[in-house]
């Protein structure tokens, strides 16, 4: 079992609190990004950097997936494969993505993005706060607890 983390636009208190639960359950934990990243020093933690280029890093993550592994990530088409791979995929606000709930994600996003595209939409998600870092935390916990 292996937690593999989308590490490019994850926030370093998800990191940290990655970190922990590493060590703490003895799971091996892959930040993977197309550049370098600090961790601290831990025979369960590791760093992969791939290559600048259009999903890189995500394709490596689907590569090396095993049903039985977690995926840390925000970008919905990465969570879309894994979730096909019947793996598990929780975002860095601690939202579950599952069979029921891609597909409507994925078409929500896309539509998001027309309507930026189009000028009839702007921003994005609200700003990271702690309540997104605890909610984060209760779902990695539930998941580690189940594994």
């Amino acid at each position: 079992m292996t937690i593999w983390v989308d590490a490019d636009a994850c926030p370093n208190t998800i990191k940290e609190v990655l970190f922990r639960a590493a060590e703490r359950t003895q799971t091996e934990l892959v930040l993977v990004a197309n550049q370098p990243l600090r961790t601290p020093p831990s025979r369960l933690i590791s760093t992969i950097q791939v290559g600048a280029g259009f999903d890189v890093a995500d394709n490596l993550i689907v590569q090396r997936l095993d049903t039985d592994d977690l995926v840390i990530t925000a970008d919905i088409p990465l969570a879309a494969e894994v979730v096909a791979k019947s793996a598990t995929a929780i975002n860095p606000r601690g939202e579950h993505y599952t069979t029921e709930n891609i597909r409507e994600r994925l078409a929500m996003r896309d539509l998001m993005q027309t309507l930026r595209d189009t000028g009839q939409a702007s921003g994005g998600p609200p700003p990271f706060n702690k309540q997104d870092v605890q909610a984060f935390a209760n779902s990695l916990d539930r998941w580690l607890a189940q594994h």
